[in-house]
């Protein structure tokens, strides 16, 4: 069986696995990431991690600032590809750019669809607190994330995974499903199932002010957005108006006494503070222009007295 001809937009390290596992089972003959950002202190232009991929196997790389702009689609159809994948691109394909492959484009979906549609779907997954996600693989259509559903993959979400281990581990499985998808593609067995749109929902975009902490909600609640946002933007909250980033929580049991955001149970070992329903135990956090670290070495270095109390929203 020949390999199909094949163009990859990805931007993200997330993608990686997806682009590498592509080059090995297809004829990878363009690679379509975002443009170049500036970034670090010294704000100098960095590369994603798809384009240095791309050019580690020595694959032509291509970064149009719009996709599909009229000057960059007659470069994609005269490459002439069997297949486009498309995974965590970060930009929206016209109808005109679906209808040049062969075999048209196959999108790699961090969520269970029609769940959780949109850019955000592993952040909002961990801050609802759901109890499993995973990858689909789905045929693009004009819609957002509304195309034929290919194959699946399930992951069970446990109660302390956080957005980096299950970010590390949907990428797996994505490379993983996309080889599973693009070898029924080439069999002819790969069965499409519509979108119902009416168990749809929505993820949107994450910002830093979705990092805000509501300490009137409950310790689960809070405990969720905590390891849905780590490491990016993280939760955080304010104590006289200096901002604190909360790192990694865990809930408890133990019956406190304790006001909405009231440090309480504070020890050389750390501290709880209370929620609007429990008391949440802080295990890492980062105070202003310092690094991350523990509960305890934060207790140790820095003045935290008893009852007192992180700013609560109005």
């Amino acid at each position: 069986m020949s390999k199909l001809r094949t163009i990859f937009m990805g931007t993200p390290e997330f993608a990686v696995p997806c682009a590498k596992k592509l080059t090995e089972i297809s004829d990878v003959i363009a690679v379509v990431t975002q443009p170049d950002q500036r970034s670090g202190r010294g704000q100098k232009f960095t590369a994603t991690p798809v384009k240095k991929f791309a050019q580690e196997k020595g694959i032509p790389v291509y970064q149009p600032i719009k996709v599909k702009a009229d000057d960059f689609v007659p470069i994609l159809e005269a490459l002439k590809p069997d297949l486009i994948v498309v995974v965590a691109f970060g930009q929206i394909l016209s109808q005109r750019i679906l209808d040049i492959p062969k075999y048209g484009c196959i999108n790699v979906h961090a969520s269970l669809l029609p769940r959780y549609r949109g850019a955000a779907p592993m952040q909002w997954c961990l801050i609802n607190g759901e109890k499993e996600t995973g990858v689909t693989t789905m045929f693009m259509n004009a819609g957002l994330d509304t195309g034929d559903m290919l194959q699946k993959s399930v992951v069970e979400i446990t109660p302390d995974m956080n957005l980096e281990t299950l970010h590390d581990t949907l990428s797996e499985k994505g490379a993983e499903l996309l080889a599973s998808t693009v070898q029924a593609l080439q069999e002819g067995t790969l069965e499409r199932t519509p979108q119902d749109d009416s168990l749809s929902n929505y993820a949107p975009m994450i910002t830093k002010e979705t990092g805000r902490i509501d300490w009137k909600k409950s310790a689960q609640e809070i405990h969720n957005l905590v390891r849905g946002l780590d490491s990016w933007p993280g939760a955080y909250t304010t104590l006289d108006g200096k901002l604190f980033k909360i790192w990694r929580t865990r809930c408890t049991e133990a019956s406190v006494d304790a006001a909405p955001g009231e440090v309480v149970n504070l020890t050389k070992k750390g501290f709880m503070i209370g929620t609007g329903d429990g008391a949440l135990e802080i295990l890492e956090l980062q105070a202003p222009g310092k690094k991350r670290m523990s509960a305890a070495n934060f207790v140790c270095g820095h003045s935290l007295d008893e009852h007192t109390r992180f700013d609560v929203l109005d």
